[in-house]
């Protein structure tokens, strides 16, 4: 078993010991049959699946031919792989030419991980020539933390006063980027509510200033998402998609959420790449999504 796939189980832990527990309570006093289905429907609603995707597993499920004494483990590892058929068209190879700076925009809500983000994946690209823009001008800390990632990885981390102009500092940094030969650059965002149409304008305005520097750009719009917040997430991803056409999510903070069915809703409902997966605070805890591996995590299959 590979390191990834560990922290990814014990990062779905909580999410998979409720699915579990709800099972066996199910199978305690009676055999799984077509009559008792919807109690497993609901065991998947409360991992946050959302009840489409819920409804769709369950119903793809039913049409299996079952042994009488079917049991648990067999159970898991059948839920496991309609769960996979949701994921598996959302798990996309990620592309980053090096012909001109590919620009990556992160975006998202306060909390949902976006410098942190920033800082691990500038680690994994280290072997190109990145900068990044710390383009939350709103927290001194979020700027801080980004240089300290920057010193940690040998990233050029281009930054302004506080609470100065971010479309602004984005011409500035893209200017340096192009005079640095850059590969990738990085910029980070400020937080912002999805239903908050004047700080969804600020990022469109953003987007438009990056054009002027790089018309091609930004190639890649991500929206990172906090797994905590449950079904709000899926409500965040279609009002960002709306105003900015997303390429990719990044899920962070799985380790601290009973909620690892959350992607399973997203998939369903946006059909949208996801990219990354994030079980902790280390550059190691994000990892490249894998709709067969997240599977059999969320169901603790070894």
């Amino acid at each position: 078993m590979n390191n990834w796939f560990q922290r990814l189980g014990l990062g779905l832990k909580k999410s998979s010991a409720k699915i579990s527990s709800g099972l066996s309570e199910i199978l305690f006093s009676q055999k799984l049959s077509l009559e008792n289905l919807e109690e497993l429907e609901d065991v998947l609603i409360s991992t946050d699946m959302g009840v489409n995707a819920s409804a769709k597993i369950i119903k793809e499920f039913s049409t299996r031919r079952f042994e009488k004494n079917i049991d648990e483990k067999l159970i898991r590892r059948f839920l496991a792989e309609e769960i996979e058929k949701i994921l598996s068209p959302c798990q996309k190879e990620i592309h980053l030419d090096t012909n001109h700076p590919e620009v990556i925009l992160l975006i998202g809500v306060n909390g949902a991980g976006k410098t942190t983000t920033i800082g691990k994946l500038a680690a994994k690209y280290k072997d190109r020539q990145i900068s990044c823009i710390a383009g939350d001008t709103f927290r001194a800390a979020a700027v801080e933390q980004l240089k300290i990632w920057g010193e940690r990885s040998k990233i050029r981390v281009y930054s302004g006063a506080p609470r100065c102009d971010a479309a602004s500092l984005c011409f500035e940094g893209l200017t340096e980027a192009l005079k640095h030969r850059d590969d990738i650059v990085l910029i980070d965002t400020a937080g912002r509510l999805q239903n908050k149409t004047d700080l969804m304008d600020e990022l469109k305005k953003i987007v438009r200033v990056i054009k002027k520097v790089i018309p091609e750009a930004p190639q890649h719009i991500w929206l990172c998402l906090d797994a905590t917040s449950g079904q709000n997430a899926l409500d965040q991803v279609k009002t960002f998609n709306t105003a900015l056409n997303i390429n990719g999510l990044i899920i962070n903070k799985l380790d601290g959420s009973s909620k690892g069915g959350i992607l399973v809703a997203v998939a369903e409902e946006t059909k949208l790449p996801i990219l990354y997966v994030g079980v902790g605070e280390s550059i190691e805890d994000l990892n490249v999504f894998n709709a067969a591996e997240y599977s059999r995590s969320l169901l603790d299959i070894s």
